[in-house]
């Protein structure tokens, strides 16, 4: 064998950011926070504010590898944790205030973090489960001052890191070290931990900053709406740093649709990426207030399907083109995104609007296969549809301190819960979760093409379907609709239909509520409308 001589340099976040400070340090984050509702600073100035957080963790006597909490919301000072963290040889654990107090304990009692970094508008959820955290040394508050609170422990932002001193040597790491802790959101059981390390989140990120991925670079200016305490906010605190580009954080206004509109047209923003709910609120608001996104050039979508209209709207209201995506927590998160080829650009509307709609193709470092029961490879035809199957440097190998995790194979290939086919150019098509899937008459029946075929109508806003029990076919399809404006009939929906899906798809029954639960993720909440539902008969 012979070996390459090239220089053995480890793959690690301090790579980055030692990057992004020579070569895009006139970069900025333009921030809302509670204390600053226009907060604007400098890469090189972030990474020096991160040094002052990183001395003054030290001074906490925490050991390497011990994890530290952040329950925040998207801005500067989280970004700084982010770096500071990870580059001193502690887990950066990102928590979703989302979650039930319940599993907010369990969280930080299974990760056993040393110190909590917390947005002074989330103090109260720490307040209502705090003597249950033994394991809290320190609670650092962003800002400038403590909010008034019984908790002990407690010292504001720019107080703790207010002596330090910019001069601090990071830690020469090995890059299989954990750099972060994310834990998904769990349907059912407890959440369970993902640990990434330098390596697999710098591959990432750099397989992400491609152009056939997010495709950003140092004349944009990126809107990450979706979270940085959940998934890595798709890897846009690394990516978009790595290659110079502006980040602009929305902090807890991510789904105010006034605050989005204003940021994208006030800080040019030409890139902007979140979950569909995200964005049925900014073109409804839009829509309402007669305003355009000039700006804005691209948006990725992901975390659920995104139907057909959000897409039309933008592009027709706003000239906007919408990219989807698909990735999951333990796949840090992107594992495919959808860009389009070349030829897209001459094919007919119709036609170009149904790739439009695909998952995508799987970035460097993703492998996936689809498989039936057996475990037997399905073919890329864009017919046969299977479980969805993955491995690669971006995929977990297993869940932090769970000895044996089900959804790994023999082989390392880790089974997505999706249902999915693929096209023969790779092009993934989800078509359902495995616990969603309708079987009826023996037949199945996907509640997201379903789902995406009645969100075309205008008048529908949002739109889900479940499987109920019926006594013939053993489930039928239940459609729960919001109406945008007012609510349409049943059979006009049914009707609506016709000629898009199959029609023994077609459900037999309507129902119309105001607004339908959503998770932690910002994902319609599938098991909360079942537990809704339990009862209901079908017609």
């Amino acid at each position: 064998m012979l070996l390459g001589q090239m220089m053995e340099m480890p793959l690690t976040i301090t790579a980055i950011m030692r990057h992004a400070e020579r070569v895009h340090q006139d970069g900025h984050i333009s921030s809302i926070t509670v204390d600053n509702p226009g907060h604007r600073i400098t890469y090189g100035d972030a990474f020096a504010r991160a040094r002052r957080l990183a001395n003054a963790l030290q001074e906490l006597g925490l050991q390497r590898g011990d994890r530290i909490a952040t329950l925040m919301w998207n801005d500067y000072r989280h970004f700084e944790a982010y770096y500071a963290i990870s580059c001193s040889g502690y887990v950066c654990h990102t928590i979703n205030p989302r979650l039930f107090p319940e599993q907010l304990e369990y969280i930080v009692n299974h990760a056993e973090d040393r110190a909590l970094l917390v947005d002074p508008t989330l103090l109260p959820l720490v307040e209502r489960i705090a003597d249950k955290l033994p394991t809290l040394r320190q609670i650092i508050v962003a800002g400038g001052a403590v909010p008034d609170s019984a908790l002990p422990n407690l010292v504001a932002w720019e107080d703790f890191i207010g002596g330090a001193s910019e001069d601090f040597r990071f830690p020469a790491l090995d890059e299989r070290e954990a750099s972060s802790l994310c834990y998904t959101s769990g349907t059912t059981g407890n959440p369970k931990g993902v640990l990434y390390s330098h390596r697999s989140t710098v591959l990432h990120a750099m397989a992400c900053a491609s152009p056939d991925v997010l495709g950003i670079g140092s004349s944009d200016s990126v809107l990450p709406v979706v979270p940085m305490f959940h998934v890595n906010a798709w890897s846009t605190p690394y990516a978009a740093p790595m290659l110079g580009s502006n980040l602009i954080f929305p902090g807890p206004k991510m789904g105010d649709g006034e605050t989005l509109a204003k940021l994208i047209n006030g800080h040019g923003v030409s890139f902007a990426l979140g979950v569909p709910t995200i964005w049925l609120g900014l073109l409804t608001w839009c829509r309402e207030n007669d305003v355009t996104l000039e700006p804005l050039e691209r948006v990725g979508v992901g975390g659920a399907a995104c139907p057909l209209a959000i897409m039309d709207e933008f592009r027709e209201r706003h000239g906007v083109h919408v990219q989807q995506g698909w990735g999951m927590t333990e796949m840090s998160p992107v594992g495919t995104f959808n860009v389009p080829r070349k030829a897209l650009a001459d094919l007919p509307l119709d036609n170009a609007r149904q790739v439009q709609v695909l998952q995508g193709r799987t970035i460097f470092t993703v492998e996936m296969k689809i498989t039936d029961d057996d475990n037997n490879e399905l073919p890329w035809d864009n017919e046969a549809v299977g479980r969805l199957k993955v491995r690669g440097p971006g995929v977990c190998s297993g869940y932090y301190r769970l000895e044996d995790s089900e959804t790994h194979d023999a082989e390392g290939w880790f089974d997505t819960g999706d249902v999915a086919a693929i096209t023969p150019d790779g092009n993934l098509r989800i078509t359902d979760r495995t616990k969603d899937v309708i079987k009826s008459g023996g037949e199945w029946i996907s509640s997201i093409d379903l789902e995406n075929a009645v969100m075309a109508h205008p008048a529908v806003a949002e739109a889900a379907v479940i499987g109920i029990s019926h006594p013939k076919w053993t489930e039928r399809p239940l459609m729960i609709v919001v109406a945008a404006g007012e609510a349409p009939s049943g059979e006009e929906l049914r009707g609506f239909l016709k000629g898009k899906v199959a029609d023994w798809w077609i459900p037999e029954d309507v129902v119309f509520v105001d607004e339908l639960p959503h998770g932690a993720t910002g994902k319609v909440s599938k098991l909360e409308l079942r537990k809704q539902f339990k009862d209901y008969e079908a017609s």
